[in-house]
């Protein structure tokens, strides 16, 4: 039974976080009897030794807290750069596990962190891992905490834009975050009631994106929203969008869609580029709940020596996967799934 645990929180930051390490340590002091240090700032903490005791006065009132109360950062265990070097640091971290006495360390991130956290596993480290990721593409989870909160802001985003669009006859294109997969620009796009949603599923055509729009302005229309995730793309090297090869390009995709499809409607078109405001701030209740029972979870399989393993969410339950099955895969928006069914259905274009 383990009696010491370690926890930290790489990759970007994402509501819930300081829910999920929590939900972690309470259940891990309270109902395990276990000991419990966190690492500050990822996988870079860990390797110089930098802890903070996790105890009930630590863990006190950070339920509701965005961000992570023990930092983060993207450093890489098996490439760190260190003095001006890139160094595979794995040995000096477990060297630090050791010293603390730790009988594993909890990881909390995205999919770097997955692969981070197995790297550590094959050089003999027991680990649990958490899923958090405003993208919601971690595979084997029915959602990562920090999503649905994301999801709550960029729907909001674009319910306000709305008002402008519709004042000044506007086209008003929305970046949304989401580089590989589309499941917060497709939520916000149907919740928020865009005219045409682009995600990296579905590469789009941006004439047939422009016709669209001119179908609306023929139908009285004189505005249209456009939700984009950052990571979307266009079918064809010959799309307007489209970047030459090799070409450099200072202009992002986003602001190249919005300046064609200005060019091709005769429409003004507006960019509106979310960024990093979707990862901050409360977490709703949704991810803090997420959060807690998938730390509660971990916490036990901790206490019943149940390592290697990323705690999911599937059918409602916390279950244990294996991480050799988490890492290095990706969640993505099945062109099947009832989300773009009903995107089509309701006339949403998707830009193909």
């Amino acid at each position: 039974m383990a009696r010491n645990i370690g926890i930290l929180t790489a990759g970007g930051d994402a509501p819930g976080l300081n829910a999920a390490i929590r939900g972690v340590g309470k259940a891990a002091l309270r109902t395990h009897g276990m000991q419990v240090i966190g690492f500050l700032d990822g996988f870079r903490g860990l390797m110089e030794n930098r802890t903070i005791r996790l105890d009930d006065a630590t863990l006190s009132g950070i339920l509701t807290r965005g961000g992570t109360v023990l930092g983060t950062s993207r450093d890489k265990p098996h490439k760190m750069e260190l003095g001006g070097k890139v160094l595979d640091m794995r040995d000096a971290m477990i060297d630090n596990c050791r010293l603390h006495e730790l009988d594993g360390l909890v990881c909390l991130g995205g999919g770097g962190t997955q692969k981070n956290a197995l790297r550590l596993m094959e050089k003999g480290l027991n680990v649990i891992t958490l899923p958090k990721t405003i993208d919601n593409d971690v595979p084997h989870t029915e959602a990562a905490f920090g999503f649905d909160t994301a999801l709550t802001v960029a729907t909001e985003a674009v319910d306000r834009l709305h008002s402008t669009a519709h004042s000044h006859h506007r086209i008003m294109v929305v970046e949304i975050m989401g580089h590989n997969a589309g499941w917060l620009a497709l939520g916000a796009g149907i919740g928020g009631g865009a005219d045409v949603i682009l995600i990296p599923e579905v590469p789009y055509d941006t004439r047939k994106v422009a016709e669209t729009l001119l179908d609306r302005k023929a139908a009285g229309s004189h505005f249209s929203l456009v939700a984009v995730s950052e990571g979307a793309f266009p079918v064809s090297d010959d799309d307007p969008v489209a970047r030459p090869e090799g070409e450099e390009c200072a202009e992002s995709g986003t602001a190249r869609l919005s300046r064609a499809l200005a060019e091709i409607t005769g429409l003004e078109s507006r960019v509106t580029i979310l960024g990093h405001v979707q990862r901050g701030g409360t977490p709703s209740p949704r991810d803090r709940l997420l959060a807690t029972r998938l730390g509660s979870a971990a916490a036990a399989f901790a206490a019943e020596g149940r390592w290697g393993v990323m705690v999911g969410s599937q059918d409602g339950e916390s279950v244990p996967i294996p991480l050799e099955e988490v890492a290095g895969k990706r969640r993505m928006v099945p062109l099947d799934h009832p989300w773009i069914a009903t995107a089509r259905s309701l006339g949403i274009s998707l830009g193909d």
